[in-house]
């Protein structure tokens, strides 16, 4: 009796793709198909038959799924199989006979070209009259030498690239004949709907929207490149390139892939998989926009240092971020990625809790004063300042110098922060700084007279007791150095244990939105080494004032430590380019001293244009939402639960939901929250503070008005505190990018009045006006107060979670 054949199969992106658009019981026949060859390709269920040699240690086979579909397969190893692809219909072996398989010559990994596809949408459309520019010179394919086009003909789409050019960006050689009948972008786009090489896809779109193939060339051509020589004939080890196949090969992920698990679990975009596995020797920086990526890295970088980890029990890697509901998700997605396996050996918590419970165990058996919340801190300040008789400075200014001047830098004394720098935040005199910390010192005699405390004292209290901690760890090391280990163990003993920094790796989500108290803390709790600290983060999605230079907390990362990421796989084409608008002008940070920008940032995805409706006035404005609303919903079945509204403010929350809930519309809205109650089919509402790190079908930006995004309170600062002035202004263009860039599908704008200064030139043409939407739509029975006037009451939206989206 044979023994069964135990085989590898390893799907790769390609054939994730055509998974994704299969039927569930399809889906399903395909994880069974995999489960079955693993256990023995020689079942002759499976058919596996011999189609062609691809090369060097290169063979292609097809086999039978089950009754409705075939699968391609690429053996390059002894029972070792990528699959390559997968048909369903009758005629399945005859499509993935005719598919083109090769090796791409820049990143190294295998490819797909189905020809069938490129001759019924490209090859065999006639030319479309008026399409191309018909004036000018046509270079040849092959050489690039130019020759007067006929004018009945229109040029193509790629005209003035020729191959040579094309293939050194990384298109795949098999596409070039296709690429010259080409003549617009409508043609190009459906051909790029058929699952293409997703490099070739990257470099067409870059150059048909008018990228130069120098950028290019640094955008997208050297983030897909292989680390090592490419052969074009070597499928082996082409095979085995991180491009060609998915991220891991755990058996239950593999075993399952016809159950739709997500992409990110599996799949990794070349950059993102060299940040995620490369040793840095020390700290390592990751920036890029919405929607690149950022966590996705963050989480296999995890694993990542897991999986080097000795054996043990203990949770030396942690994983953080600015607030609890992140951290949270951070755990799911972590538990989704590598199992308990995986989780039992990282701390997840958000930054806050982290410090809370390091500043507990300096107090043992004595709770913690609960935190003030900022409108109660904002609250304190104008009490602090009406005693003291005192109204030079605002309760902003105030909390804002506290936190980000007198707790980033450690001032203790009045003497050190008479010394403290205080760069882009205008000039305070000396007489002006002691008023500021005689204010301060009753701001904090007051907090402990009512046994209260703030997140931002927690933190600076958090990071100066991991100070002394890694302090007492360097001292133990430098006296077990120059003593041998002699004794070691009695100061060990007598100190109640056994001293070694906190964590080996710290892996940070988020970095743009911690505190420099945040940074020291977190500084002290992993000692300076190889892969010690890796954030990531974005300072144009910064929605605090947190803005650090980490090389002066201790935290370097130059050179090859920093990279970015351009490529956002959320977000449409049109939607991104519409929320890269709202940053016009603006000059952003690195994380550091560097600066940053959103050159190279786009999208593969294409879809809706943004729209953009005004209304005379607020509740106008609400009723023609709710219109909307109702339309995404019975017209084209977008459940409520996949549509979300940011508001500038809770009251205008809860004024929209009371319009929704009338009976006229009938919508139910919840309020994006901490809470997380069953799921259920409610439009989600939320500040525009809230929507940091979620992501809907459909959003909708309501109340974009000038005066109230930004607000009008920033006039006040303009001309008198300039630099105060610029730095809130630019937060409040980041809390608009924010929230526009967390649709995937659809972005709706709305105002009344005059639109806020931040929505584009177009935007005001091409609106259209809300009353329009209302021509059959009466008054509303439950009449919500007209914008800017306040409601009190319990008719607001209920909490619930965002997860249904």
């Amino acid at each position: 009796m044979n023994t069964p054949v135990r085989t590898q199969v390893i799907p790769t992106p390609q054939a994730n793709e055509d998974i994704k658009g299969l039927a569930p019981g399809d889906k399903n026949a395909v994880g069974d198909f995999v489960r079955r060859l693993r256990a023995d390709r020689s079942n002759r269920a499976l058919r596996l038959t011999s189609l062609r040699d691809a090369g060097r240690n290169g063979r292609l086979f097809l086999a039978r799924v089950d009754s409705r579909g075939t699968a391609l397969l690429l053996e390059t190893d002894e029972n070792r199989f990528s699959l390559l692809a997968v048909r369903v219909g009758d005629t399945a072996r005859d499509e993935l006979a005719r598919i083109t398989v090769e090796i791409n010559e820049i990143s190294g990994g295998v490819e797909l070209v189905d020809q069938s596809v490129v001759s019924r949408e490209v090859v065999a459309l006639p030319p479309r009259e008026g399409a191309g520019n018909t004036g000018d010179a046509v270079p040849s394919p092959a050489y690039g030498t130019a020759h007067p086009a006929p004018r009945s003909l229109p040029v193509p789409l790629f005209a003035r690239h020729d191959d040579t050019e094309l293939l050194r960006l990384g298109v795949s050689a098999s596409l070039l004949p296709a690429l010259r009948r080409i003549t617009d972008r409508a043609q190009l786009e459906t051909l790029l709907g058929h699952n293409l090489p997703a490099l070739t896809r990257d470099v067409l779109l870059a150059l048909s929207d008018g990228m130069e193939p120098a950028d290019v060339r640094v955008h997208i051509t050297e983030a897909w490149r292989a680390d090592d020589k490419v052969d074009p004939h070597d499928w082996a080890k082409a095979a085995r390139r991180p491009v060609s196949r998915v991220s891991t090969e755990d058996a239950a992920v593999l075993g399952a892939l016809g159950d739709g698990f997500e992409a990110w679990r599996l799949f990794l975009h070349p950059e993102q998989h060299r940040l995620a596995t490369t040793s840095f020797k020390g700290s390592a920086k990751v920036t890029g926009g919405p929607g690149t990526g950022k966590t996705v890295v963050a989480l296999h970088r995890v694993r990542h240092l897991v999986e080097r980890l000795p054996p043990g029990h203990t949770k030396p890697v942690l994983l953080t971020t600015y607030n609890t509901n992140l951290a949270k998700d951070l755990q799911d997605r972590l538990y989704r990625l590598g199992g308990d396996k995986l989780v039992r050996r990282v701390e997840v918590k958000s930054i806050d809790r982290l410090a809370r419970e390091v500043v507990q165990e300096t107090h043992p058996g004595s709770p913690l004063p609960p935190p003030l919340s900022d409108e109660q801190a904002l609250s304190l300040w104008h009490t602090v300042c009406a005693e003291a008789k005192v109204y030079a400075f605002d309760a902003e200014f105030l909390d804002w110098e506290f936190r980000h001047v007198i707790l980033a830098q450690g001032c203790g004394t009045d003497h050190m922060y008479l010394r403290a720098g205080r760069k882009g935040r205008g000039v305070l005199q000396r007489p002006q700084r002691r008023q500021v910390w005689e204010l301060v010192q009753r701001y904090r005699a007051h907090l402990d007279q009512q046994y209260r405390t703030t997140h931002a004292l927690i933190a600076d209290e958090a990071a100066r007791a991991e100070g002394r901690r890694m302090a007492r760890v360097n001292a133990q090391t430098r006296y077990k150095a120059e003593h041998g280990g002699l004794d070691l163990i009695h100061r060990e003993a007598g100190s109640g244990m056994w001293l070694k920094p906190r964590y080996r790796h710290v892996v940070v989500d988020e970095a743009q939105d911690l505190s420099a108290s945040h940074w020291r803390m977190l500084r002290a709790m992993v000692t300076p080494d190889r892969d010690d600290i890796f954030l990531v983060g974005d300072a144009h999605q910064r929605i605090y004032a947190h803005q650090v230079v980490l090389g002066r907390l201790g935290i370097s990362t130059p050179g090859r430590a920093s990279r970015r990421l351009t490529l956002n796989y959320r977000t449409t084409r049109e939607i991104l380019g519409s929320a890269q608008g709202l940053m016009s002008g603006e000059r952003f940070d690195d994380l550091d001293d560097g600066r940053d920008t959103l050159d190279g940032y786009r999208s593969v995805l294409t879809g809706l244009s943004p729209q953009y409706w005004r209304a005379p006035d607020w509740q106008t404005e609400m009723r023609a939402i709710a219109v909307l609303l109702r339309e995404r919903h019975d017209r084209y079945g977008t459940p409520y639960a996949a549509m979300a509204i940011g508001v500038p403010s809770r009251d205008a929350a809860r004024q929209l939901a009371v319009t929704l809930a009338d009976e006229r519309y009938g919508i139910h809205a919840c309020e994006i929250g901490r809470d997380t109650p069953a799921r259920v089919d409610a439009v989600r509402i939320g500040t525009l503070h809230g929507f940091k790190g979620l992501e809907f079908q459909r959003v909708f930006l309501a109340g974009v008005s000038e005066g109230l995004i930004p607000h009008q309170r920033l006039e006040t600062y303009r001309h008198e505190q300039v630099e105060r002035y610029r730095q809130e202004e630019q937060q409040s263009r980041s809390l608009l990018f924010v929230a526009a860039t967390r649709a995937r599908d659809e972005l709706v704008i709305t105002w009344n009045g005059k639109a806020s200064r931040f929505l584009p030139e177009h935007a005001m043409r091409s609106a259209g006006h809300a009353t329009e939407l209302l021509v059959d739509d009466g008054p509303p029975s439950g009449s919500a107060a007209a914008w800017p006037d306040r409601q009190s009451g319990s008719h607001g939206p209920a909490e619930c979670s965002s997860e249904a989206s």
